[in-house]
């Protein structure tokens, strides 16, 4: 599957604000937009801050937000949103549940890596379990009860350990952790979800 490449702090700067995309780093006083401000990326950048986005274009922003901060390309996005606008509720939380039930958001929740890309890497190489068994897919979604675990070969790596200083206290309270295994209580609620948009704004973007 492809994914981003490119500079992470860009896509930071485009947003306008920080997706905690590159770990430690992200919580530098060095970040970009500690530095400079939410100024856009490129030669046009201060144009681009002074331009009224229109409701599309914030509907837009919105939805890359949300795309970029969990590492997902837009057809992938997309089938979230088809699956999520099936189920009874609300879709913009039961779109955010979905992403947060992603077995590399779970491990990057757990403060078991520093970003999703770092939890996206640990899972894809065979580090993560779930119930005991090696779970190497990152989009797998984890679900009420399952237990998500490191090997206990890769409890040592420097990325876990340095991790776990970094994020170590920053657990949301629908997940339970006991040393290196962390547990599924509940799935988010609307209040345990983090802002990093206006959901709403996504469901009317797909819904026009």
């Amino acid at each position: 599957m492809g994914r981003y490449t490119g500079p992470k702090f860009r896509l930071d700067r485009r947003e306008g604000v920080n997706l905690f995309l590159k770990g430690k780093r992200s919580s530098s006083p060095k970040h970009p937009i500690e530095k400079k401000g939410a100024v856009p990326p490129g030669q046009h950048g201060q144009r681009l801050l002074r331009r009224k986005l229109s409701d599309f274009g914030r509907q837009l922003r919105e939805k890359q937000k949300v795309k970029r901060a969990y590492g997902i390309l837009e057809r992938q996005f997309r089938r979230y949103f088809e699956k999520a606008s099936k189920e009874k509720g609300n879709t913009g939380v039961a779109l955010l549940q979905i992403l947060e039930t992603r077995l590399d958001n779970v491990v990057y929740r757990l403060g078991f890596a520093p970003s999703r890309s770092a939890a996206r890497q640990l899972v894809t190489h065979g580090h993560v379990q779930v119930n005991n068994k090696k779970t190497d897919i990152p989009s797998f979604n984890v679900k009420v009860g399952d237990l998500v675990s490191l090997s206990e070969r890769s409890q040592k790596l420097p990325l876990v350990t340095e991790a776990l200083e970094l994020r170590g206290d920053l657990l949301p309270s629908w997940l339970n952790r006991a040393g290196l295994v962390g547990r599924v209580s509940h799935l988010p609620a609307a209040e345990d979800l983090e802002a990093i948009a206006n959901e709403q704004l996504i469901v009317e973007y797909y819904s026009r």
